[in-house]
This record gives C-alpha cells, sequence and structure tokens, in this order.
C-alpha cells in the first residue's frame, strides 16, 4: 500500500492544478482538468464502475456494494486544485526515508531548510517517510494526498473482496481553493446519503465544524494631481486604503487568532493615487459574530464614503459558505464512526473546528452532510509543506475503516 500510495501522490503533485479566482470558467484553470481525466482513466483502470467526468471537470464513480446488508450509500471526496497563495509549477517532490528528525535542506542555492526549530511538529516524525517540496513550490498535498488515500482505499477494497461494505460513491472536484468546489456539483447524481472530504491535516484529525466565510472587496476611487499643485485638489485613493484598514481590530487578524475566534484577513491590496483594491476574508464560527463582522466592514466603508464621496469607495461583500455543524449535529453518528475507525486503528482521533473551509462546509447545506478528516499533511500552501506516507497509509486504512463499520452497524 505504501509504495502505491507514493506512486499515485507523486504523480499527482507534478501536474500543475492551481485554481484561478480571476477566471470564471469551471474548472478555472486547465491543469485541473488535464488532472481530472488522468483519474478518469485510473479509476477506471483499477475496476471503479459508474466512472464520469461532466463539462465542469467534476469526476465521480461507484464501488458497487458487495455486502446483503441495507448499508447507506456513503460518499469520499477531495478536490484536485492547489492553492493559489504559492506557485504549484514544476512541483519536485522529494522522498525523506527515515526521516531522523533533523533540518532538510530543501533547496542547497536558496538555502531553503525545513527545521524542527520553525516546525516543532517535525519532531513528532522521527522514523517516518516523508514528502517534502524542493524549496521552490507548494507540494499539493492539500488535496492530493486526500485523492491518493481515496483511490487506494478503493484499489484495496477491489482487491479484498472479503471485507464488506456497502456503495461506496467518490467525487473528486476543482476550485475548492477559491471556494467555488461544490458550486457545479451535482449531488443528486452523486446520491449519497453522507460523505466524507479527506482534506484534513495531521494525524487524527476529525472536524464537523467550519468558519462561516465571507468576502470583502473594496474598491477605492481617487483623484491624480501634480503634487506640485495638488493642494485642495488631490484625493489619494491608497491613504483611504490605509485608514479603512486602520478601523479594524488590529488583534483580530489570523497571525494574532486561535481555535473558536474569528477574524479579518487583509488578503490582497494593490493601488495607487487614482485607485485602490484591497481584499479581505470575513470569518467567524459564531454566526451573529460573522452577521456582526460583516456589518461592522459595510459600517466602515458608510463613514468613507461619506467622508470623501459616495462614489469613492465600493463594497462587493459576498457569502461564501457556513459552518456545518448545524447540518452534521442532527446526523452525527456519521461522525462517531470516523471516529470509532480511527480508534480501533491505534489513532487519536482529535476532533476541533476547521479554521477554514472545506467543500463539505457547501455540501452539507447542499443535502449531504459531510464531516472532513485528515490526510496526514502539514504546513499547506507553501514551500515547507510536507507529508508522512506513513499517516497517508493511517488515513486510506481510516477510509477502509469508515466503509466497513458502516456494513457492520447495518440490519
Amino acid at each position: 500500500m505504501k509504495d502505491k500510495i507514493i506512486e499515485r501522490f507523486t504523480s499527482y503533485v507534478k501536474v500543475d492544478t492551481q485554481s484561478n479566482e480571476d477566471v470564471s470558467s469551471c474548472p478555472s484553470t486547465a491543469g485541473q482538468l488535464h488532472l481530472a481525466q488522468q483519474l478518469v482513466e485510473e479509476l477506471q483502470a483499477i475496476g471503479m464502475s459508474d466512472v464520469t467526468i461532466d463539462e465542469n471537470g467534476y469526476v465521480m464513480a461507484t464501488l458497487p456494494a458487495n455486502s446483503e446488508k441495507q448499508v447507506p450509500t456513503i460518499g469520499f471526496l477531495a478536490h484536485v486544485d492547489t492553492a493559489t497563495d504559492f506557485t504549484g509549477k514544476d512541483v519536485k517532490p522529494q522522498i525523506i526515508e527515515a526521516y531522523d528528525g533533523s533540518d532538510l535542506l530543501l533547496h542547497r542555492t536558496l538555502n531553503v531548510i525545513l527545521s524542527p526549530d520553525d516546525f516543532p511538529s517535525l519532531h513528532d516524525y522521527k522514523g517516518h517517510t516523508l514528502i517534502t517540496t524542493d524549496g521552490t513550490t507548494l507540494l499539493g498535498a492539500d488535496n492530493k494526498a486526500g485523492i491518493a488515500e481515496i483511490m487506494t482505499a478503493m484499489d484495496y477494497l477491489l482487491q479484498h473482496p472479503e471485507i464488506k461494505h456497502g456503495r461506496i460513491r467518490v467525487a473528486f472536484t476543482p476550485d475548492e481553493e477559491i471556494g467555488r468546489g461544490p458550486h457545479k456539483f451535482d449531488v443528486e447524481a452523486f446520491n449519497a446519503q453522507f460523505a466524507y472530504t479527506v482534506d484534513g491535516g495531521p494525524l487524527g484529525e476529525l472536524e464537523y465544524e467550519s468558519f462561516n466565510a465571507a468576502s470583502a472587496k473594496i474598491t477605492i476611487k481617487g483623484t491624480n494631481i501634480h503634487p506640485g499643485t495638488a493642494k485642495g485638489k488631490m484625493v489619494n485613493s491608497a491613504k483611504i486604503a490605509m485608514e479603512l484598514h486602520s478601523k479594524l481590530p488590529v488583534n483580530e487578524a489570523p497571525e494574532y487568532t486561535e481555535g473558536y475566534e474569528g477574524f479579518y484577513h487583509l488578503s490582497s491590496f494593490h493601488g495607487d493615487v487614482e485607485e485602490t483594491k484591497l481584499s479581505y476574508i470575513i470569518r467567524d464560527f459564531d454566526k451573529q459574530k460573522f452577521n456582526d463582522r460583516k456589518n461592522f466592514i459595510k459600517q466602515i466603508v458608510a463613514e468613507l464614503s461619506d467622508k470623501y464621496g459616495h462614489e469613492q469607495v465600493k463594497l462587493e461583500l459576498t457569502d461564501q459558505y457556513y459552518n456545518m455543524k448545524e447540518k452534521i449535529e442532527p446526523v452525527k453518528e456519521i461522525v462517531d464512526i470516523a471516529y470509532e475507525a480511527m480508534e480501533r486503528l491505534g489513532i487519536e482521533p482529535k476532533i476541533s473546528p476547521i479554521r477554514g473551509g472545506t467543500d463539505g462546509s457547501q455540501l452539507s447545506y447542499m443535502g449531504l452532510p459531510t464531516p472532513n478528516i485528515f490526510t496526514g499533511g502539514e504546513s499547506f500552501h507553501g514551500k515547507y509543506e510536507f507529508i508522512s506516507i506513513d499517516n497517508m497509509v493511517k488515513a486510506t486504512n481510516v477510509i477502509i475503516g469508515i466503509a466497513s463499520i458502516f456494513e457492520e452497524k447495518a440490519v
């Protein structure tokens, strides 16, 4: 199993699948469709049934039931795209056998070092086989690790018919990293009662709470005049943008928050005297606090509009997804089954809120309750991203275990 996971994962990460929020098509980049088509061929090759890909790049397939019991149809999902935060082009995965706990030199020329001094969790991986970047790209474990684990679990179940299970559906989706993963997902065609995204981080993660999320895009118009004759005429949009940002609470930003604390995150700032554009993401677990945050942004924009002119400051505020806890708690048994699957394998389940979102956040509100389980990766979205193959094997076995427990509990 270990060798198959390495083979699959290293193959997937070499395909550049970064999504692009500035493109309206689905998928937003050609690389995602390329990998999706590769996955279709692989699903067919291992013997999955009902393998499909639609015009938007959504891949679905079925593992037929081998049990006579009335087992609920469950699904497993992962996304093909990688994050926009750091380049995913020309990924060169590096395999470190039997990691000894020391510094890892990722790139000699650039002197990029993955060190336990900076990433103390590396101490947990002594003896593991790790895959890292070469220090110039992200790795793409988010979420190609999930794809490799789902694919390997389905392959294993096909090769071991003695493991009884109900009907299982799998799906690989585009554009999760830009918040559009489920936008064109056909829940009715997927036809599962419950599902799991395999999109978490370190060993044991089990999540069924996510942020409520919104994006705020603010455009500020200015008036550029030669600075020698600007008195009473120049309106500096960049300064108005700085004034706007200064009105937000300093400590309510990602770098100062944890656990159930929400935040405002300035993700981009581009501008000059004539025009400045700011992009924020707004996050909170509590629905009322989430709405309060959105209203506060509106209030700031209104104040600046009154001060500088109502055509000068424009806000585009869009809800992205909501806390999936509301939809999963009524069917909490699906979380309990994942918990039991981990415990049977000697894995300590770690239930915590997702300080982010997965496709499951939106799918749960579309009628498909979908908690999230770990993949084994850490430090996603950057050059220090790494993953443990040992823990990828464990994630694969959790998928198999979930399927088996659903069958055991059925009548």
